[in-house]
C-alpha cells in the first residue's frame, strides 16, 4: 500500500515562499515519477509540477521562474519550493506517483497554502 504524505502549507503574505514536501512511502527499489497537483477553490486540481526519476520534468506557466521541485530519494521525499507567492496560488496541495503521465494512487490528504495578507 502506498502512502502519500503532505506537508509544508500554511499561511503566507503575498511574496513569502513555503517549501511543501511530500513522502512517498513505496518500494526503495523503485523510484517512480512524482506530481504535484493544487486544487484551488472552485477549480478542478491541475498538475503544478512533477518529476522524474533523475530530475524535474515539468513545470506549470502559471508558476514558471517561481518553483522548484526537487526529490530526494534517500528520504522518500519530494519537495516543491514555491517562491514569491502569489493570491491565486491559495488551494490545497496534493503529491502523487504518476504512471504515463497520469496519477496512480488514492489522494492523501494534502496541505493548505494560503497566500494572504
Amino acid at each position: 500500500q502506498v502512502q502519500l504524505v503532505e506537508s509544508g502549507g500554511g499561511l503566507v503574505q503575498p511574496g513569502g515562499s513555503l517549501r511543501l514536501s511530500c513522502v512517498v512511502s513505496i518500494s526503495a527499489a523503485e523510484r517512480p515519477a512524482v506530481g504535484w497537483y493544487r486544487q484551488s477553490p472552485g477549480k478542478q486540481r491541475e498538475l503544478v509540477a512533477s518529476i522524474g526519476t533523475i530530475g524535474p520534468a515539468h513545470i506549470a506557466d502559471s508558476v514558471t521562474g517561481r518553483s522548484t521541485i526537487s526529490r530526494d530519494n534517500a528520504k522518500d521525499t519530494v519537495y516543491l519550493q514555491m517562491n514569491s507567492l502569489k493570491p491565486e496560488d491559495t488551494g490545497v496541495y496534493y503529491c502523487n506517483v504518476l504512471l504515463r503521465g497520469s496519477p496512480t494512487y488514492a489522494w492523501g490528504q494534502g496541505t493548505q497554502v494560503t497566500v494572504s495578507s
